[in-house]
C-alpha cells in the first residue's frame, strides 16, 4: 500500500521508531544476500547486502563509535550458505540492526544511515545528503546559471524537517547543516522539480502526492515541474514576482490549481477578512513578471477565469489536455502563441473575439470538421490543422484570406488525401499561394503553374455564370486575390514551427533548462 503523506500544520505527532527487519535473503552467485525491510513511519523501503558489508559497517562503527565489538554475529567459513545458518544469521542480523538503531535513536551515524539507505527515503538522511551536495556544489551551479533538478521527495523532505524546529545540525557535521540548502534555494534562478509514477526506488513512497512548500525559493525566474499534485504545493507565491517562466505537467487538473494558491497561503499575506473580489486583485502583481506558461499533459478540461491572473502571457501551451471550448483568452492581451493540440475541441465559432492578436496558433490533434471562425485572425502566421476531421475544400476558404499567414499544416484529415490536394489548397490563397508554405514543404514552380490554371478555370466558370444569368453577382475574385500582408515588426519567424509549444531552455548535464 501506498505511503501516506503527511500534512503541513504546525500539529505534529511524536516521530515513530524506526526499525530494521531482515524478512529474507537469496543466493547470488557463491554468496548469501540477505533482504532488509527498513520502515520509518508510513515509510518503507527494502536494502539488500551481503554479510561483508555487515562486516565493513561494524568495523567502522567499533572504531568511530565503540560499539561493543561482540555485537556481530561471527563469520563462517565452512557451511556458511547452508539454510540452517543463513536462517540463524538472519535473526542475529536483524538483532544486530535493531540494537544499532536504538543505541543512535536521534540521528544515526552516516556509515549506518547510508547502509540503511537513509540518504534516500528518510527526512534526516535526504536533507543531510542534499546539504552535503549543496556545500560543495552549490556556489557554482549558481555561478554557471544552471537550472537544479531536485526530486519532490527532497522537497518534501527539507519542508518536514523546516517544521520539525530541530537544530539545522543535528549529526554535528556542519557540511550536512540544513542552512546549506537555504542560502542556496534563496539564491537559485532555475528549478526542476520531476516526479515518479508509482512508488519511489524499492519504497512504498508515492511521490507524486507527496505535499511540499516552495516558499524557500525566493529568486526563481523559471520553475517546471512534472509528476506532481499541484494540490499539494504550496509556497509559489513567494516566488511569483520574479517567475517569467513556469512549466507545470503530470500534475492539474484545472489551472486554478496552478495559479490560485490556497487560501491557507493567503494568510501570509492578504489581510484577514478582505473581500474575496479584492484577494484576486492582489494576486495580479505576483505573477506580473510570467510571460511563458506551459500546462501541457495535464487534465484540464476548461481555460476558466484564472487566466486572468496572467494579463501578460505571451506564450501558453495546453496541448495534451481535455479542453472542449476556447474560452477567458480574450483577457490574455499579449498572447501571441497558443498551442491546444490534442484537445477535444469541435468548433471555432467567435474564436476570433478571444484570438484577437494570435501569431502561432497550434489546433492539430482536435474534432475539428470546420474552420469558421478563423477567418478573422489577421495576424495570424503560423497555423497547425493536422489530424482533425476537415473534409470539404471550402472550409480552407475562411483561412485563405487571411492577410499574414504563411505557415499551414492540414495533413492528416480526410481532405489530405483527394487528388491534387496541394495545389487545390494553395489554390484558396489566390496572388498569395506563393507566399504560403503547406504542411512543411515549400511550394513548387511546378505547384504554382498549376494554380494559375485552376484560377483560369474558377474565372471562365464564374464568367459563365454571369452570362448565364446576368442579375446574379458572383464574388470569388475577392476571395482569389487577398491584400498583400504588412507585417509587424515584431513578427515571428517564418520557419515553420514543428509543434507550437513553449520556448524550451537547453538541459545541462545537471538536468537543468538552461539560461534565462
Amino acid at each position: 500500500m501506498a505511503a501516506a503523506a503527511r500534512s503541513f500544520g504546525p500539529e505534529r505527532e511524536a516521530e515513530p521508531a524506526k526499525e530494521a527487519r531482515v524478512v529474507g535473503s537469496e543466493l547470488v552467485d557463491t554468496y548469501t544476500v540477505y533482504i532488509i525491510q527498513v520502515t520509518d513511519g508510513g515509510h518503507e523501503w527494502t536494502v539488500k547486502h551481503r554479510y561483508s558489508d555487515f562486516h565493513d559497517l561494524h568495523e567502522k562503527l567499533v572504531a568511530e563509535r565503540k560499539i561493543d565489538k561482540s555485537l556481530l554475529p561471527p563469520k563462517k567459513i565452512i557451511g556458511k550458505n547452508s539454510r540452517s545458518l543463513v536462517e540463524k544469521r538472519e535473526k542475529d542480523l536483524e538483532v544486530y540492526l535493531q540494537t544499532l538503531l536504538a543505541t543512535f535513536p536521534d540521528v544515526a551515524p552516516r556509515v549506518l544511515a547510508h547502509f540503511l539507505h537513509f540518504h534516500f527515503y528518510e527526512i534526516n538522511g535526504i536533507t543531510a545528503a542534499l546539504a552535503e551536495e549543496l556545500f560543495e556544489k552549490g556556489e557554482q551551479l549558481l555561478g554557471a546559471g544552471e537550472v537544479f533538478a531536485i526530486r519532490p521527495l527532497q522537497l518534501y523532505a527539507v519542508t518536514e524537517q523546516l517544521q520539525q524546529g530541530k537544530p539545522t545540525c543535528a549529526s554535528g557535521d556542519a557540511k550536512t547543516d540544513l542552512g546549506h540548502i537555504l542560502d542556496f534555494t534563496c539564491r537559485l534562478k532555475y528549478l526542476k522539480v520531476s516526479g515518479t509514477e508509482g512508488p519511489f526506488g524499492t519504497s512504498n513512497i508515492q511521490e507524486q502526492l507527496l505535499p511540499f512548500d516552495l516558499s524557500i525559493f525566493k529568486s526563481l525566474h523559471q520553475v517546471e515541474i512534472s509528476h506532481c499534485d499541484a494540490k499539494r504545493i504550496r509556497g509559489l507565491v513567494a516566488s511569483k514576482p520574479t517567475l517569467a517562466t513556469m512549466s507545470v505537467r503530470f500534475s492539474a487538473t484545472s489551472m486554478k490549481e496552478v495559479l490560485v494558491p490556497e487560501a491557507s497561503e493567503f494568510d501570509e499575506w492578504e489581510p484577514a477578512g478582505a473581500a474575496l473580489e479584492d484577494t484576486v486583485t492582489a494576486i495580479i502583481p505576483m505573477w506580473q513578471a510570467l510571460t511563458a506558461l506551459d500546462l501541457s499533459h495535464n487534465s484540464i478540461s476548461e481555460i476558466d477565469e484564472s487566466v486572468k491572473l496572467i494579463p501578460k502571457i505571451e506564450f501558453l501551451d495546453l496541448s495534451h489536455n481535455g479542453v472542449l471550448v476556447v474560452d477567458n483568452l480574450q483577457h490574455l492581451y499579449n498572447l501571441v502563441h497558443l498551442d491546444l493540440s490534442y484537445n477535444k475541441l469541435s468548433f471555432l465559432e467567435g474564436v476570433h473575439t478571444k484570438l484577437g492578436n494570435i501569431k502561432t496558433l497550434n489546433l492539430a490533434g482536435n474534432l475539428l470538421g470546420s474552420l469558421s471562425g478563423l477567418h478573422k485572425l489577421y495576424s495570424l502566421v503560423n497555423l497547425d490543422l493536422s489530424d482533425n476531421r476537415i473534409e470539404q475544400m471550402e472550409e480552407v476558404r475562411s483561412i485563405g484570406s487571411l492577410p499574414c499567414l504563411e505557415h499551414v499544416a492540414l495533413l492528416n484529415n480526410p481532405l489530405s488525401i483527394i487528388p491534387d490536394y496541394r495545389t487545390k489548397v494553395l489554390a484558396q490563397f489566390g496572388e498569395r499561394a506563393s507566399e504560403v508554405c503547406l504542411d512543411n514543404t515549400v511550394t513548387t514552380e511546378k505547384e504554382l503553374d498549376t494554380v494559375e490554371v485552376l484560377k483560369a478555370i474558377q474565372k471562365a466558370k464564374e464568367v459563365k455564370s454571369k452570362l448565364s444569368n446576368p442579375e446574379k453577382k458572383v464574388s470569388e475574385d475577392s476571395r482569389l486575390s487577398a491584400a498583400p500582408c504588412v507585417r509587424p515588426s515584431s513578427s515571428p519567424p517564418t520557419v515553420a514551427p514543428t509543434s507550437a509549444s513553449l520556448p524550451q531552455p537547453i538541459l545541462s548535464n545537471q538536468g537543468i533548462l538552461g539560461d534565462e
